[in-house]
């Protein structure tokens, strides 16, 4: 291809100053380097592209297409030098993030929708990580922040500590078990355990606390949302483990209460997953830090960190 971006933006200054003396002077060329530029594409492509002997300049067809070429072309090529050159800076990128914790939802939406505000120039989405694995899907590149509470041994990720919480046994408040203090993993060998639709192994209730003292629960059951865990909670059809933080708001008025599970209770860190070489740009500083506002600001029980 013989077109190039320098013989456009020579056709434009020439457009824009009126004569090759003055572009060559605004492009900072010699006359004789810019005439050979305009020389070189008439013989190439064998028509002139403006009469010389006029006076104001005027194009021939074959300048005119080129200059709209030009028009087309170069604002696009400076839209994207611009976009590339904040990038680079940190000031602006993409943001794809993907949620493994389903009662993460309530406050990481707020915090989107006020650093969509705050940082208008980096594309933001949101996917729910629970058809795939985001982990892997961050190292790859498919996305670039993971809110998850469990770590994966993957090089090239760094895990952002947002906040720590305590796992909390809900229980309807006549369930046999809703007096005790703690909660032992025997106690559930007859329940019903509800959780999330999310591999077992990601399950605090069962990786940390259940399948470390050999322990099956009668029967598991899934629900997709929070809401409708709490209500099968309340009408005693099960047992089930949810952050302190995302229980305490039906606490008293859904006929419930939280337990402690283990003598001295079971506690998870909130991790944001980013790529090593992405945790230092200012957008991925900024979201983080907001989260944390977020999160202290909004979150009852939890601990900033």
């Amino acid at each position: 291809m013989f077109l190039e971006l320098r013989h456009l933006r020579g056709l434009k200054a020439i457009q824009t100053r009126g004569s090759l003396s003055g572009a060559a002077e605004g492009m900072h060329l010699t006359q004789s380097a810019l005439s050979h530029q305009i020389r070189s594409l008439e013989e190439y492509f064998g028509a002139p592209l403006f009469f010389r002997r006029t006076r104001p300049l005027r194009w021939t067809p074959a300048g005119e297409r080129l200059l709209a070429l030009a028009d087309e072309l170069l604002p696009r090529v400076e839209a994207a030098e611009r976009v590339l050159k904040d990038t680079g800076a940190g000031q602006q990128g993409r943001l794809h993030m993907a949620l493994e914790c389903h009662s993460c939802f309530d406050w990481l939406m707020p915090t989107m929708d006020r650093y969509r505000q705050e940082w208008p120039q980096v594309e933001l989405d949101l996917s729910m990580g629970f058809s795939f694995h985001p982990l892997p899907a961050l190292y790859r590149g498919e996305v670039d922040l993971v809110i998850t509470s469990d770590p994966e041994e993957l090089g090239g990720l760094d895990y952002v500590p947002l906040f720590r919480y305590e796992m909390l046994l809900a229980v309807a408040r006549r369930h046999p078990l809703a007096g005790r203090e703690w909660i032992a993993p025997e106690d559930l060998r007859n329940e019903t355990v509800i959780s999330y639709p999310v591999c077992r192994n990601r399950l605090d209730i069962y990786h940390r606390f259940l399948d470390p003292a050999g322990v099956q629960p009668a029967a598991e059951r899934r629900a997709e949302l929070t809401v409708m865990l709490i209500q099968l909670v309340a009408n005693r059809r099960g047992v089930a483990a949810l952050p302190n933080w995302a229980l305490r708001e039906y606490l008293g008025r859904d006929n419930l209460k939280g337990l402690q599970l283990g003598p001295d209770g079971l506690w998870s860190t909130l991790y944001a997953a980013v790529r090593s070489e992405d945790r230092h740009a200012p957008y991925m500083d900024a979201f983080l830090q907001l989260a944390r506002e977020r999160t202290s600001q909004t979150l009852s029980g939890i601990e900033p960190l």
